[in-house]
């Protein structure tokens, strides 16, 4: 059995943090490629360890816009 959960992956300073948002499961890497690997097995990790009863699944399509907004200050 698979599930599909959505990873979400930014660089901070030289490093790559992804971020398994249906679970809250944190990794990182030094290429995006090392952070999904890393994550991916955090993943397997965290649900080896709390079982799959209740596990939630990605609901669709993650899209990401710009968003630009003023800000007085």
């Amino acid at each position: 059995m698979s599930k599909r959960f959505t990873a979400v992956i930014s660089k901070e300073n030289k490093w790559y943090v992804a971020h398994c948002v249906e679970l809250g499961v944190v990794s990182q890497g030094k290429t995006i490629e090392e952070a999904q690997a890393n994550l991916k097995e955090a993943v397997e990790l965290y649900i080896e360890s709390f079982g799959t009863e209740d596990l939630p699944e990605s609901q669709g399509e993650v899209v990401f816009h710009p968003l630009e907004v003023v800000v007085s200050g």
